[in-house]
């Protein structure tokens, strides 16, 4: 029952607010905090609400992987409509765009993906991703490589280099702006040739 004065959430805003709830429950004790049973006492809702939303603690962990990346996309998506269209404006855009999202979610994701790790379901959706990301940066760098196609074992590099450099940046061994270049440069020397 709804408490007066309080409207009831239809099923995509409790979601959100499940998978808002989770995050900072994850900033602020780590992965392992993260329980069905917890996530319903810091909703302020009954377990069976949450356990409607995610069958299960991977599902859970899986939906805010999800939502991560979703986040990254409409990020990207959105600084690449407004960009300049030459190669080092679409570059600085990926570049920025990958590094900042993974520096907003600082430990978080890798927590939830490390606790997912060895999950066949995790497995498929971390590759489905990958895959979608690498496809996007094909769109976009294509037009820029000339009759000549982008090599997927070039494309896979690209995304492994993002994934490092974030990570140093993340744990401060090199700063964004630096990861940030290195990485526009790995894009661009891709699409260049």
């Amino acid at each position: 029952m709804t408490p007066p004065g309080r409207r009831r959430l239809s099923r995509p805003e409790r979601l959100a607010q499940l998978l808002d709830t989770a995050r900072l429950l994850v900033q602020a004790e780590g992965t392992d905090a993260l329980t069905l049973g917890r996530l319903a006492g810091q909703a302020g809702v009954t377990k069976p609400v949450v356990y409607d939303h995610f069958a299960t603690r991977e599902g859970l962990l899986a939906a805010l992987y999800a939502d991560y990346d979703r986040h990254q996309t409409a990020v990207m998506a959105a600084a690449l409509a407004a960009a300049e269209p030459g190669l080092a404006a679409r570059a600085t855009v990926i570049a920025e765009a990958y590094v900042g999202c993974v520096l907003t979610e600082r430990q978080e994701i890798p927590g939830v993906a490390a606790a997912l790790a060895g999950a066949p379901e995790m497995d498929a959706l971390k590759r489905r991703y990958q895959a979608d990301f690498i496809a996007r940066c094909r769109a976009v760098l294509a037009p820029f490589a000339g009759d000549r196609p982008l090599a997927p074992a070039g494309l896979w590099a690209m995304l492994g280099a993002a994934d490092a450099l974030s990570e140093a940046a993340t744990r401060g061994d090199i700063g964004r702006e630096e990861a940030v270049a290195e990485l526009r440069r790995v894009l661009m020397s891709l699409a260049e040739g």
